[in-house]
């Protein structure tokens, strides 16, 4: 299992939203790769990247911070957060990403995500699904997709999508632990997709539990930032 530390940006720094909501956000740390290279320092090898401000208005913005870490580090990045156009992906992409996780425009535009499957592969794409009440939430979580969550990763898993980072909205920022049935029944129904847990996660135990419904990673946000898991504890798990 992949241990996936998250960072997300606004105006450059490392930021954590409560639930999505812009209104409940605290500043960890002003420089993002500092505290990618710490992470790296204790043994983990990926990391999810998320342009906050590039959700929020349809764009990327934050290429330059996603670059400035792939050129100092070697983490495997997957990056999400204002992916909306050809030359959005291809600049994530240039700028150093592994992997772009394709949120709303899946929701919004599923031909143009099923044509980056088609032209950068499987291995590309990570298929963001975020549950709020059971909908897909898009939008940086404003809204609902009106999409029910295992409808959508059927149609996109027919079209060969083989990773996915699932996130229940409700969970994430609030340390009260993660989805685990949910991520029970997306593994039981879709044996063949790599699924990424996210949002809720506390405790080593909540990471342990994770493990055993035999998710492919999970990514770990607040917990990190507020020492509620510290990247002592995490070594066990990387290497």
């Amino acid at each position: 299992m992949k241990i996936i530390p998250a960072i997300d940006i606004i105006d450059g720094k490392c930021v954590r939203l409560e639930k999505g909501d812009y209104n409940r956000l605290t500043v960890y740390a002003d420089d993002p790769l500092e505290v990618a290279k710490r992470f790296e320092d204790h043994g983990i090898r990926y990391l999810h990247l998320v342009d906050l401000d590039g959700a929020r208005s349809g764009k990327v913005v934050n290429a330059d911070v996603l670059e400035k870490i792939a050129t100092h580090t070697s983490l495997h990045i997957d990056f999400g957060g204002g992916v909306k156009s050809d030359a959005d992906i291809q600049t994530v992409f240039d700028s150093g990403a592994s992997q772009v996780t394709a949120g709303s425009m899946a929701v919004k535009n599923p031909e143009k995500v099923i044509e980056w499957l088609y032209i950068y592969g499987p291995e590309k794409i990570i298929l963001g699904a975020d549950v709020k009440d059971g909908q897909i939430a898009v939008s940086g979580w404003r809204e609902s997709g009106n999409v029910d969550l295992w409808n959508f990763l059927e149609s996109y898993y027919r079209q060969g999508i083989r990773h996915v980072i699932s996130t229940d909205v409700s969970k994430d920022g609030m340390l009260q632990g993660p989805a685990i049935d949910m991520y029970r029944r997306i593994i039981e129904r879709f044996p063949r997709l790599q699924v990424i847990a996210s949002g809720g996660v506390t405790t080593l135990e909540d990471v342990e539990k994770l493990r055993q419904t035999g998710v492919a990673g999970v990514i770990i946000g607040k917990a990190i930032y507020e020492n509620k898991i510290t990247l002592k504890d995490l070594e066990r798990y990387v290497g």
